[in-house]
């Protein structure tokens, strides 16, 4: 999937930003590269000072496209600068250099920390996105807002149809794990918002939604799981099918990753889905999938057979407690124990060598002990798939590390014929990674610097399958 383990901590890390009073000399524009399991993710700072002195700052993750991302606090005492985001356990402490254009310092997340140097620089950089369409389209294009009743939030979207008369197939984009906007903005690429343009130009309408408490659509309550956002998607049906430009016998799904779990759950609890396309979908259960993916990135990332050995023995032991223990307070200390269990039996070098994975997981472990990854891990895909009996298109990226492209396209695919359902497509690409760009090895430290946001054989292979699957009488 899109995220899971990684993409949590990669939400956090961007979810810095601005902030209060100072005096000066660190005014201006700044950039930082934090690291995490190998993936660079730039964080840009940038700071203004009021005429009565006062400094106030905004961050960006450049590599997700997140801009002017709220922080707590920000003090200068002499040197010393100090900035705080408490709802994620940030906190960073630096030291100013004498030339004023080095802030280095530790950043702490949770458990973990790190050394976090911002350098000062003057603009901003810039991503290369050709794919990425420009203004005027060529179609429709309309804010829109609608209600998912039963969990009572207002959604935000975008709806986009061809300039033409008639009714038009549609489909609605479901964003991976994590929470995104509704052009699925990851590493600085847009790959909803390049999906939505290649299907509209070539008839299909489409609707993009922004995820639960990002950009226009409301937070609802704390304690979701991957069925709330299935409930969302209903809503996203219904509203469709107020519109008069949609063909309401021809309304579709496309899921990418976590979101190809939940196109199947909503096709078999309506009538109203014609098909569904899944993008690195799962076909395995959320517990394995976190298995598989976790040894895939270790081995990819040419980390030791004994990182990869305990790391995954972590997990092994974290999750059935997860599983088995609803109290947050007891889970976390049972897994605490097992984390001292484990380690006891380290050398020192060992344990040296593990600190950074250690680290890591317990810095995510709010995360961990949240409803949607215990239903996650809980979730068997199979049964769903097995009363889906529409068309399905399902794909995946051969260099996709972190759904296994062979191991869940089996999976869906024998669930479906246990369905009887007898229009099915599975199909992998080489060299596509989990974002289905063209790739080298598949680390997620590649998305931010490959200029593809998603292969146009890709782009091609739904556009086609849909067409061939609907009319635009």
């Amino acid at each position: 999937m899109k995220k899971f383990i990684c993409l949590t901590v990669i939400l956090i890390a961007s979810a810095l930003a601005t902030f209060g009073q100072n005096n000066s000399g660190i005014e201006g524009n700044w950039l930082a590269t934090l690291e995490f399991s190998g993936m660079p993710l730039r964080i840009a700072l940038k700071i203004t000072k009021a005429p009565d002195g006062s400094l106030a700052a905004t961050f960006d993750s450049l590599d997700q496209g997140a801009k002017d991302l709220r922080i707590d606090t920000i003090t200068q005492i002499g040197r010393a600068v100090h900035f705080e985001a408490k709802q994620y356990g940030v906190d960073y402490e630096g030291t100013l250099n004498e030339k004023g254009d080095e802030i280095s310092g530790a950043f702490k997340q949770g458990a973990g920390a790190q050394t976090l140097v911002f350098k000062r620089i003057g603009e901003l950089p810039k991503n290369r996105r050709p794919q990425e369409p420009q203004k005027p389209y060529p179609y429709h294009e309309e804010e829109v807002f609608y209600h998912n009743a039963k969990d009572n939030i207002r959604l935000a979207g975008t709806l986009t149809f061809p300039n033409a008369a008639g009714k038009f197939p549609a489909v609605i984009l479901i964003t991976g794990s994590g929470s995104q906007d509704r052009n699925e903005t990851v590493f600085g690429h847009h790959p909803f918002l390049v999906l939505a343009d290649y299907l509209t130009r070539r008839g299909i309408a489409v609707l993009r939604v922004d995820d639960r408490g990002i950009g226009g659509s409301e937070k609802g309550a704390a304690n979701f799981t991957t069925e709330n956002f299935a409930g969302d998607v209903l809503a996203g049906i219904e509203y469709l099918k107020t519109r008069k430009e949609i063909n309401l016998k021809q309304i579709g799904l496309i899921g990418h990753s976590e979101g190809g779990m939940i196109a199947p759950m909503v096709a078999a609890s309506s009538k109203d889905v014609a098909f569904i396309v899944l993008l690195a979908g799962l076909g395995q259960t959320g517990e394995d999938v976190i298995y598989t993916q976790t040894e895939l990135l270790n081995k990819a990332a040419g980390a030791s057979p004994f990182v990869t050995a305990q790391t995954t023995k972590t997990l092994k032991n974290m999750i059935p407690i997860l599983k088995s223990e609803p109290d947050d307070r007891r889970a976390e200390q049972k897994i605490n124990e097992q984390f001292a269990n484990q380690t006891s039996g380290m050398t020192e070098e060992q344990k040296k060598e593990f600190a950074p994975v250690e680290r890591s997981l317990r810095a995510q472990m709010p995360m961990y002990l949240s409803s949607w990854f215990r239903y996650f891990i809980n979730y068997d895909p199979r049964p769903t798939l097995k009363k889906v009996k529409i068309p399905v298109l399902a794909l995946n990226g051969e260099n996709d590390l972190q759904v296994a492209f062979r191991e869940n396209l089996d999976l869906i695919a024998s669930g479906l014929k246990a369905a009887g359902n007898r229009d099915v497509t599975v199909k992998s690409f080489p060299k596509l990674n989990h974002l289905f760009q063209t790739s080298q090895t598949g680390l997620i430290g590649e998305y931010e610097t490959i200029e593809e946001t998603m292969s146009p054989v890709v782009l091609e292979t739904i556009s086609s399958w849909i067409q061939a699957r609907t009319n635009f009488k």
